[in-house]
């Protein structure tokens, strides 16, 4: 079983994309980020004749999260406790595994009124988890989480130590998460640097290799202990009109 994420930034204008990677690499559950479409426009269709049940939660230009499951989707949950952003989404898929997909606040930078909306939603998140889930169960989250744990989960960690991607407050929100009972299912497979799968658009960042690793699956324990391989789909941050991010994916036995 394969499941992957992807901030997609857009599912229409990288509808074609993401229909050309699904046709290669054959998830079988996929959380996206930043669709940026109410519900009722995105474009369900494709993925359907493709064998995906859809659960969306999106809004108009900004946020919006999808999971995509050739498993039947039950229990579906749109909001964290509630709230109106487009950023968090819930579903069982099949018997076994609840799936999140999760878009965290950006942050805009240290200090402002967005910052701090960015602290206290990874803190509502750990509430939450703590609330509805259990480590003993199989939980995944899978999505952009706007945070880079670790100096090896950026290229030029120096130059990026006062951002809102890496500063020290946010990954210590980060690693509250971890604490939990959350493993980050890249680095049960990759000791590092890296792998990246977000470069600005700005600055020549992708040729310049000026990566971060912001997009995690985290998963329970017990579903850790079933994951047999992880990694990024860099090329797909090349070509023509890409979103800024890579694919995440892990694939698991025994599900």
């Amino acid at each position: 079983m394969r499941v992957a994420t992807w901030n997609v930034n857009s599912i229409r204008a990288r509808l074609e994309r993401v229909l050309s990677w699904i046709d290669r690499t054959q998830p079988d559950v996929v959380c996206l980020q930043e669709t940026k479409v109410i519900d009722d426009d995105f474009p369900e269709d494709p993925f359907r004749e493709r064998g995906y049940e859809l659960a969306l939660f999106g809004q108009k230009t900004y946020n919006g999260v999808a999971i995509l499951s050739r498993l039947p989707l039950s229990e579906v949950r749109r909001g964290l406790n509630g709230e109106s952003e487009a950023r968090f989404l819930q579903a069982r898929c099949g018997k076994q595994l609840v799936v999140c997909s999760v878009y965290v606040p950006n942050g805009g930078s240290v200090g402002s009124e967005a910052w701090h909306y960015k602290l206290a939603w990874l803190d509502r998140l750990c509430a939450y988890l703590a609330m509805q889930a259990s480590s003993e169960a199989l939980w995944l989250l899978a999505g952009d989480f706007n945070v880079a744990p670790e100096a090896r989960d950026v290229a030029f960690p120096e130059a990026w130590a006062d951002s809102v991607l890496f500063h020290e407050d946010v990954r210590k929100a980060f690693r509250r998460l971890l604490d939990w009972g959350l493993v980050d299912l890249i680095r049960q497979h990759y000791e590092g640097p890296g792998p990246y799968t977000w470069w600005d658009y700005r600055g020549l960042a992708f040729p310049k290799g000026d990566g971060l690793r912001i997009d995690h699956l985290l998963a329970t324990p017990p579903l850790a202990a079933l994951c047999t391989a992880a990694g990024v789909h860099r090329e797909e941050r090349k070509g023509p009109k890409p979103s800024d991010h890579a694919p995440v994916w892990a694939e698991f036995q025994g599900l």
